[in-house]
C-alpha cells in the first residue's frame, strides 16, 4: 500500500498561486492513478483533478483553466498547480492513489489517501 504525503498548502490573497505536492512512498506508484481532493468547511470532498499512469487529466470544472496536476514518477511525486486562486478554492486539500476503476471523483474507489494540506485563499 502507498503512503502519500502532501505539502505546500498555504495562505494566499485571490489571484495567487500556489504549487501542491504529493510524494509517495512503499509501493510503485508510477502504476498508479492518483488525483486530488477537496474538502471545505461544511461541504463533502470532492474531486478536483485526475491523473492516470499514462499521463492523461480530466479536471473538475470549476477548476479547468486554472489548475494543472501532473506526475515526475522518477520523483514518486504528484503536483497540482493553483493559479488564479478564489476564495472558493479555500479548503484542506488531499491527495489520493490507487484508482479501482468508475468515476475518478468517486472518492471511494481510491484505497490510499495523504493526510491533506490546507489551503486558504483571502479577498
Amino acid at each position: 500500500q502507498l503512503q502519500l504525503v502532501e505539502t505546500g498548502g498555504g495562505s494566499v490573497q485571490t489571484g495567487g498561486s500556489l504549487r501542491l505536492s504529493c510524494t509517495a512512498s512503499g509501493d510503485t506508484p508510477i502504476y498508479y492513478s492518483m488525483a486530488w481532493f477537496r474538502r471545505a468547511p461544511g461541504q463533502e470532498r470532492e474531486g478536483v483533478a485526475y491523473v492516470d499512469s499514462a499521463g492523461n487529466v480530466i479536471y473538475a470544472d470549476s477548476v479547468k483553466g486554472r489548475f494543472a496536476i501532473s506526475r515526475e514518477d522518477a520523483k514518486s511525486t504528484v503536483y497540482l498547480q493553483m493559479n488564479n486562486l478564489k476564495p472558493e478554492d479555500t479548503a484542506m486539500y488531499y491527495c489520493a492513489a490507487d484508482f479501482k476503476g468508475g468515476r475518478w471523483t468517486d472518492e471511494m474507489r481510491y484505497t490510499s489517501w495523504g493526510q491533506g494540506t490546507q489551503v486558504t485563499v483571502s479577498s
